[in-house]
């Protein structure tokens, strides 16, 4: 079943997007629709990355809740029907922005298709005009975890956006060895990072939805195209910027015991336990990445 539009529903404009969110979340939180994991944030810098380490300051909500609940003869699709508490607004005839209920990043967006669609399936030009417009109001990080593998905890496709992490006015901590991006078209990798990936540069931003959607979309196919993935797609990472994008191929979902989805290759790990912190500090975290993408 879809998730029709909303009669009259006025698409959100990129100007409006931040006081949305503010507004949304503030009212998410006096309702409890929205759930924030509280986490205690730490430095670990490799290689001139100051990698963020999340360590989890209390039981994993969605673990808890998974617990709690009943077996569902049909697993349960958050996306279908999303609570209106949590819906920022439409953003076309084919997606909607939400809060992530479950955030670890304060204003953590899901760029939700409308009707049900597969987390593995190939982005569309309509994937990315979604989620330029809400890159055009918040200049931050946008990824897509393609699969369990990848980090994916919904099959319903989704991708999301974060404002910019830091340090120092950087959109990622990963961007302290990216910058500068590579030209437009140019396919590569960074000899600083020893996981599996290619990444591209995308050029000046034009605040136009329909052509950055177009030269994202465009970016996206090279990188596929370099690795030689087709119709038939293996797990993967993706990640985007207004300045560059990035495509990383998954062997595994977790090593050591610490998952890692896109946001690891953007230097932001999430761990559960001191215990794991202490491995992390031991192993390095690009060499955790290398293990999660060889």
């Amino acid at each position: 079943m879809s998730t029709p539009s909303l009669p009259h529903e006025p698409s959100l404009r990129p100007e409006d997007l931040w006081p949305r969110i503010i507004a949304t979340a503030r009212h998410a939180l006096a309702t409890g629709a929205l759930q924030p994991i509280a986490t205690d944030c730490q430095t670990l810098e490799q290689r001139g990355v100051p990698f963020q380490v999340r360590v989890l300051g209390r039981a994993h909500l969605k673990d808890d809740r998974a617990k709690r609940e009943k077996p569902r003869a049909v697993p349960f699709d958050p996306f279908e029907n999303p609570d209106p508490d949590l819906v920022v607004g439409g953003l076309s005839p084919t997606h909607l922005c939400l809060l992530n209920k479950f955030n670890v990043v304060e204003h953590h967006l899901l760029i939700v298709t409308r009707a049900f669609e597969e987390q593995e399936s190939l982005l569309t030009a309509a994937d990315f005009e979604a989620l330029v417009l809400c890159m055009d109001g918040l200049d931050g990080l946008g990824f897509y975890n393609s699969g369990e593998v990848a980090g994916a905890s919904q099959p319903h496709k989704h991708l999301q956006l974060i404002p910019p992490l830091g340090p120092e006015g950087l959109r990622v901590p990963m961007e302290k060895v990216l910058s500068p991006p590579p030209a437009r078209g140019s396919v590569t990798r960074h000899p600083a990072l020893d996981f599996a990936h290619v990444m591209t540069g995308l050029g000046p931003w034009e605040a136009n939805p329909t052509k950055d959607g177009a030269r994202l979309l465009e970016a996206y196919q090279s990188l596929l195209a370099a690795l030689g993935i087709g119709h038939k797609l293996p797990p993967y990472n993706l990640l985007t910027t207004r300045d560059w994008m990035m495509l990383v191929p998954r062997a595994k979902a977790e090593s050591h015991g610490i998952n890692v989805n896109a946001m690891g290759f953007a230097g932001s790990l999430l761990v559960k336990t001191q215990e794991q912190l202490q491995r992390l500090q031991e192993l390095g975290p690009l060499e955790l990445l290398r293990q999660v993408a060889p």
